[in-house]
Formats: structure tokens, sequence, C-alpha cells
């Protein structure tokens, strides 16, 4: 029975994940009726994972007592922690979100908690559109999502080293390493470094960390707050900055980043670094912990 139960949440496990990687973000909106059936079969297994444990506390009490074979078998199945009912996430986020292979599926393990949150929430809100994760949080509870964030932020693991080999030259490269450690006073926008913190591995509570993460997630949501898909709390600082840069020069940033190493640090810091406050233009809804110039600020 055990081995029959590992054989079918294997087969399960690979099911979604062919799933999750077939329907990437630059993708989602070409789903087949055919494979819409498939992905419901899969989030409903996935909704099974994350919810069982509340269905076992309010689940009636069985006639008579459990055998030490049943309990076991049991175990077997189904161990009630945190990381098991996550795996309806991990089947696309890389185990212990790590990430995923395809490039489209970002690391989960240690993200700022806040942040992650706030992404569950953005999807829940419809300010983030994708459906599978939309479906998948949907009978979740904001109490239970915030507790999904933490187990991932929690996770320390070691980074891959970057792999991005795209073609661009030397000069666009500069660019983009300018924007991200400079910005541009012309176009009123400040660094990269100034929000997500001097080493870019994020700010604690809310605010992510730019490095370690895939060329093509970088274009895909840098593209996808360039056209509206992608939303934040209001105000949304970051598309009011995507708006700001030219669309060659976004490229420029991403590439650059993703050819970044990890510092030997890569925990998100906590605090904002010292400087000068974000214009009023520039205020985050979604990281409050920013500090904003108050009118008559110079």
């Amino acid at each position: 029975m055990a081995l029959k139960t590992k054989t079918a949440e294997a087969h399960w496990t690979s099911g979604i994940t062919r799933y999750c990687r077939r329907f990437g973000y630059l993708q989602g909106m070409r789903r087949s009726l055919k494979l819409m059936n498939l992905i419901n079969i899969g989030v409903a297994s996935g909704l099974w994972l994350l919810c069982v444990s509340v269905w076992a506390q309010t689940a009636a009490p069985v006639a008579a007592p459990a055998s030490p074979r049943s309990e076991t078998a049991k175990s077997a199945r189904f161990e009630d922690s945190m990381a098991e009912r996550t795996r309806a996430c991990t089947a696309c986020h890389g185990d212990q979100g790590r990430a995923g292979p395809d490039g489209y599926y970002p690391r989960l393990a240690g993200k700022p908690a806040g942040y992650l949150h706030n992404q569950l929430r953005n999807f829940a809100q419809g300010r983030r559109h994708y459906e599978l994760m939309t479906r998948l949080i949907d009978p979740l509870s904001d109490e239970y999502m915030a507790e999904m964030a933490r187990y991932f932020a929690a996770l320390s693991l070691p980074y891959p080293p970057p792999s991005a080999s795209n073609a661009i030259s030397p000069e666009r490269l500069a660019r983009g390493q300018q924007w991200v450690t400079q910005g541009d006073a012309a176009r009123g926008l400040p660094a990269c470094t100034q929000c997500h913190g001097v080493r870019l591995t994020g700010v604690q509570p809310h605010v992510p960390g730019l490095l370690g993460l895939p060329l093509d997630y970088l274009n895909a949501q840098l593209g996808a707050w360039q056209t509206g898909q992608r939303k934040a709390h209001a105000p949304d600082c970051m598309a009011e900055v995507v708006k700001r840069i030219p669309p060659e020069d976004l490229i420029a940033i991403s590439s650059w980043l993703a050819r970044q190493p990890l510092p030997a640090d890569t925990q998100a810091a906590a605090r904002p670094p010292a400087g000068p406050a974000l214009p009023a233009a520039l205020r985050c809804g979604s990281a409050p912990e920013l500090p904003v110039a108050t009118k008559g600020t110079p």
C-alpha cells in the first residue's frame, strides 16, 4: 500500500512539474482546453497537500482505534509538516524552493517573508496573473499564506553560480551596471541598490534580492511591469521605475544582474542602506520600510 501511494505521489509530482514548465510566464496566455483539464487535476492534488492538515482537524472521529499497521501506512503516505504541504509549490519552484529548472519559476528559499507573503496576496487579489498559482492559493487563509512565506524565508540554501550567456556587448552590460549601481538622475531614478540593498540581496522584511535570478525570469517580470500585467500594492513603485527606463536598457539591466555571483552573505539586509530618501513619486506601497522624502526635504 505504501509503495503504491508513493508511486502515485511521484506520478503527480512529475505531472504537475510538466504542466508548470509548459505554462511559463511568457506562455501562460496560450493554454488549450485539454491542458487546462490536466492542470485542474494537478491543482486538486496540490490543494489536498496544502489543506490536509486543516481537514484532519475537522474530520469526524473514527469509530474504532486505528491499528499500528494503519498508523504506519498513514505516516508513510503523508508527514504533517510544512515541507510536505508545500510540495505543490516545490513541484514548479524546485526542491525546497531552490528555483525551477526552466528559468521562469524563481527561487523562494531565503527571500524575505514579507515579500513572499505580498506575492501570494498579489496572486490572490488579482495584481499578478497566473492561473495555476491563483487556483492553488485560492482556498488558503491569509494567515496560512503568511506561515508558508515564513517557512520558505527561513530556508538557507546555497545558490548555483550565474549561468546567463545571452549575446550582449560590453558597452550595454556597462550601461546595465550603471543603472543598478548609480541610477539615472536625469530621469529621476535612484540606483537599484538604494532599495534592494548594497549587496542586492534584498532588505527585510519586504524587498527582494535581485541576484541569483534567471535571466528569463528577470526579463519576464520587467516586461510584465512594463505592460501592466504585474502590479503591486499601490503606490506601485516598480511600475513607475520601469516606465522611466528605455526598453533596451531593461535588457542591459537584467543581463548584468543575471551574470553577478552572490556575495558570501546572501541574507537580506536588516535595514535600507544609508543615503538620500526616495522621491515621493517613487513611494513603495509594498515596502513601507523604504524612506521617502517629505515635502520640503531637499
